[in-house]
């Protein structure tokens, strides 16, 4: 009897390993402040991004991807709880605020299946990560050059190198680690780029020096009829500042930022910042000038920081063919939201607008998602975890708030039912931007936002007939229906997502405007 039982046993095993090994590997490779409109798969003009491109060729690009709240660390929350801020505990990126590491996690539900786990990179939540079986991450927001990790023995340790490199580096040394073993494995390739202040690698220097990029069409806005935008403080032109952003006579040899330099970086730093220090002196003495000269010089620091990162995003997919695991393994691309690349006069992200809602997603699965793939529909960072945990096998939590996108590119009849409406808050003021905290609803039509604290304004746009939002037309006679049917359908998102502290500022807001 013993000896049948141990038979029995072994085929069981043998049963749960063979099982396991029919789960998908996943790479999720999620940035920092990448905006949609610098990547070419999405049509950009501006840069082109061959690795990112890959995922778009190879597999699915989500045309109509959105974040919940357009922040860095609440973000990170939502790819691993799949909820709202209000309900994973995380609404802004306040020092004092931290995230919960003991809620359910995707993570943990991957790993109570078999799966290896790791985060490496970029992390930003102000707690150390629990429920990964390995992690190795930055400070912080960590430096770009020789920067600082934090290993699993909570030791700090400085490594040479420019950061994307560092991370990848460590990335592949843990998958090469993986490739041995019987067991699936979920890793998160957290990268620093693009955040500011934006320093490419030294190969990248000059990378786009000769172009003369086409100033947006709303660069000049002047915000009329919208408060929260003339309010703001993250514009080129006052709020771009010359030594930190822009490195003009920046202090290579004492600077805190460049303290970690070491000594070829560090006169290679010089030798090329002299040069767009010398090219600011030329249009110093011209406010228009040198506003168009400061963004000139944010989108070739910017877009060089985002080649090196795409550069070391393809080293990553080449690793996952030669060692034969393209096929088995699911990769993301994403970032933790958009951003603004001139577009109405500034940089940074927050507002509910579109350039700083909608962010990049792309997957890449070849025994599920066919090659060239679009996905049209609206959705959203927080439908990314229950996505993973339904290919993976794994049951989806009933308190997850996102929705898996699988039916989406199976082009199943419940699509039917996809969401109509998207739901937006956005909490963080009054520093470091003075950006008005807001409520909001887009639908693939309309958009409309209540900001409130500072001030209380509804503002409406029709994506349609002015995509660029920069026309508010909540006050119009003629659209008096539509916002307020508008507006009871944002009270209901609000319900239905359980934001109680948006239910009773929009109750509220509307009593008075009745």
């Amino acid at each position: 009897m013993p000896f049948r039982k141990l038979i029995v046993g072994c085929v069981l095993l043998a049963a749960t390993a063979q099982a396991q090994q029919k789960r998908p590997n996943i790479v999720v490779i999620f940035s920092d402040d990448h905006a949609q409109q610098s990547i070419s798969a999405y049509g950009s003009k501006l840069m082109q991004t061959p690795a990112i491109d890959r995922l778009a060729k190879e597999g699915a690009l989500f045309s109509n991807s959105f974040v919940t709240n357009s922040i860095c660390a609440p973000s990170r929350a939502v790819l691993l709880t799949g909820k709202y801020g209000h309900k994973s505990g995380l609404i802004d990126n306040s020092a004092g605020r931290r995230f919960d590491g003991s809620q359910q996690q995707i993570q943990k539900l991957l790993a109570a299946q078999g799966y290896q786990t790791a985060w490496i990179g970029k992390w930003h939540l102000q707690t150390l990560p629990q429920g990964f079986q390995h992690w190795h991450i930055l400070p912080d927001q960590g430096h770009y050059y020789n920067p600082d990790f934090i290993n699993m023995n909570n030791d700090t340790l400085r490594h040479e190198g420019y950061v994307s490199t560092v991370i990848t580096d460590f990335s592949l040394d843990w998958l090469r680690q993986q490739t041995a073993a019987d067991k699936p494995f979920f890793l998160v390739i957290g990268h620093k780029a693009t955040h500011r202040t934006w320093i490419p690698d030294l190969q990248e220097f000059g990378a786009y020096d000769s172009v003369q990029f086409d100033l947006p069409a709303t660069f000049y806005d002047g915000y009329t009829g919208r408060r929260a935008a003339q309010e703001q403080d993250m514009s080129i032109k006052q709020t771009m500042l010359l030594d930190y952003d822009l490195k003009v006579n920046a202090d290579f040899d004492k600077g805190w930022m460049y303290r970690r330099l070491n000594e070829p970086q560090r006169q290679q730093l010089k030798k090329y910042y002299s040069g767009v220090t010398a090219s600011y002196e030329k249009v110093k003495a011209d406010s228009n000038k040198l506003t168009e000269w400061k963004y000139q010089r944010y989108l070739k620091d910017y877009l060089a920081t985002a080649k090196s990162m795409d550069r070391n995003i393809g080293r990553v997919l080449n690793y996952l063919d030669s060692a034969g695991l393209s096929n088995e393994t699911i990769v993301v691309y994403a970032s933790d939201q958009g951003f603004y690349l001139g577009e109405h006069g500034w940089f940074d992200k927050r507002f509910m607008y579109e350039e700083s809602m909608r962010t990049p997603l792309l997957m890449r699965y070849p025994k599920h998602i066919q090659p060239g793939t679009q996905v049209p529909q609206l959705v959203m960072n927080m439908d990314l975890a229950p996505t993973l945990l339904q290919l993976a096998g794994v049951p989806v939590p009933a308190d997850i708030q996102g929705k898996s996108m699988v039916p989406l590119w199976q082009k199943k009849s419940d699509t039917n039912t996809w969401r109509s409406s998207l739901y937006y808050h956005y909490y963080e003021y009054p520093e470091p931007h003075r950006v008005a905290p807001h409520i909001g609803i887009r639908t693939a039509q309309y958009k409309l936002i209540f900001f409130y604290g500072p001030f209380e304004q509804w503002e409406l746009y029709d994506l349609g007939s002015d995509p660029s939002e920069m026309k508010n037309i909540a006050q119009l006679p003629a659209m008096a229906t539509v916002k307020a049917s508008l507006q009871q359908a944002l009270l209901q998102l609000a319900r239905d997502y359980e934001d109680k502290e948006a239910v009773q500022l929009l109750q509220k807001a509307l009593v008075t405007t009745k």
